[in-house]
């Protein structure tokens, strides 16, 4: 038992929680477990490197050539997904894929029917996230790519290029560096 869990079992022994509604609620907070994430081998954490360094140098270049900044960090986040965690539900392709140009579509639309005010970027994010939750798609670099759509007033073609075209890379660079590994197998399902 972690520090965390042996406090909240001491102050319950003590009876300074009543069963309560608020006792449930703050309950749920202090967590399920506290073990740390597993240890990576020296060939894990090269693979990953490689992948990081392959993907997002490619998508880096992207974002250089249609001089949209601010979609790297989207990419980076789906990076650290694709090529540190790639066992996750999220880090799977139609996660990746799926999310990012649905989040895409939603922030274009929102862009269109409502302009780049900052309520309408907070309305596509929201929109964005409804849409991956509905279609299990959920992807959390999504939101940043819903973002940049309506913040910086993109259109229908940015769905496509540069969203569609770098997220197609990043998985394809994750498919082949991370099958490198005898660790590692990615992805666990395509859709």
């Amino acid at each position: 038992m972690c520090p965390v869990e042996q406090a909240w079992e001491k102050a319950d022994q003590a009876g300074s929680f009543k069963q309560s509604p608020v006792r449930a609620y703050l309950c749920k907070m202090k967590g399920g477990r506290c073990s740390d994430l597993p240890s990576v081998s020296i060939s894990g954490l090269l693979v990953t490197a490689a992948g990081s360094i392959a993907g997002i140098g490619l998508v880096g270049a992207l974002s250089a050539y249609y001089s949209l900044p601010l979609l790297f960090p989207s990419f980076g986040a789906t990076a650290v997904l694709l090529y540190a965690a790639c066992h996750v539900p999220m880090a799977q392709p139609r996660n990746v894929i799926g999310g990012h140009l649905i989040s895409a579509l939603m922030g274009v639309l929102t862009y269109h029917f409502l302009g780049g005010q900052w309520w309408s970027v907070t309305l596509g994010v929201t929109l964005a996230i409804l849409a991956m939750i509905i279609t299990r798609t959920l992807h959390p670099p999504g939101g940043a790519t819903a973002f940049v759509a309506v913040f910086n007033g993109q259109g229908f073609g940015f769905i496509v290029s540069p969203v569609g075209i770098g997220v197609l890379c990043l998985v394809f660079i994750a498919v082949l560096v991370n099958n490198l590994s005898s660790e590692r197998r990615y992805p666990d399902y395509w859709w």
